[in-house]
């Protein structure tokens, strides 16, 4: 951890509860978060695959497990679970926005494949609300704040990946919206220790709060009824 500066005398400060906080889980997909499919299978065509072997050794290692840990901790105390997926929802990928369209079709990230499901490991149970976007944050096209809004949601918990790209962007967005924001230093990644630790850096200068698992939890249940 580093030492405390100026800056941190203005960032929120705000409790996690079941009460009033979600866990987002975002594009935990076999798009880009498996060796065999999406990105994976890409590389491994191009004879690349040992380029990504830190992304996809941290989502096998530390964000599907603990993800899958704080989904149910949140269950058991009544808290919801909330998937974000991305992806084209037109075949043609028509609907991609112009910067992701090129590599939405390189890994055949669109509705209906096999690519843009979420991984076993982490399906959604029946009645948990997932939503898809097409944007690299999840308040630009999915409607997710209404629905945060509706359920009583004050504060979200986020995971997934990639930490410096969708991950931050949805977390960002909800800070700008008044939400309290938790991202989970050990399930989320990205390509590199140094992409994952800047990019916590810089939310925690007066964005939200950085926390792992073990403190997600404990925080929670130390506020459970």
């Amino acid at each position: 951890m580093s030492q405390p500066t100026y800056i941190d005398d203005f960032t929120r400060q705000f409790a996690i509860t079941p009460g009033d906080t979600a866990l987002v889980i975002v594009d935990l997909q076999y798009a880009s978060g498996s060796r065999e499919h999406g990105l994976g299978r890409l590389l491994a065509a191009q004879g690349r695959l040992a380029d990504a072997e830190y992304r996809f050794a941290r989502i096998d290692r530390l964000v599907v497990p603990n993800s899958r840990r704080l989904a149910e901790a949140f269950r058991s105390m009544g808290a919801p679970v909330i998937y974000l997926t991305y992806g084209a929802r037109l075949p043609d990928f028509s609907d991609a926005p112009i910067h992701l369209k090129a590599w939405m079709k390189a890994i055949d990230n669109r509705v209906g494949t096999r690519e843009h499901e979420i991984v076993d490991e982490l399906k959604p149970l029946p009645g948990e609300l997932v939503l898809n976007k097409t944007t690299m944050g999840g308040f630009a096209s999915t409607g997710i704040e209404s629905h945060l809004r509706g359920m009583g949601i004050a504060n979200i918990v986020v995971t997934g990946v990639s930490t410096n790209n969708c991950v931050s962007m949805t977390a960002m967005e909800a800070c700008d919206r008044q939400f309290g924001v938790v991202v989970v230093s050990d399930a989320t990644g990205t390509c590199s220790d140094e992409m994952q630790e800047s990019t916590l850096k810089t939310f925690r200068r007066l964005w939200g709060r950085v926390m792992d698992t073990s403190e997600v939890i404990e925080e929670m249940n130390a506020h459970a009824s």
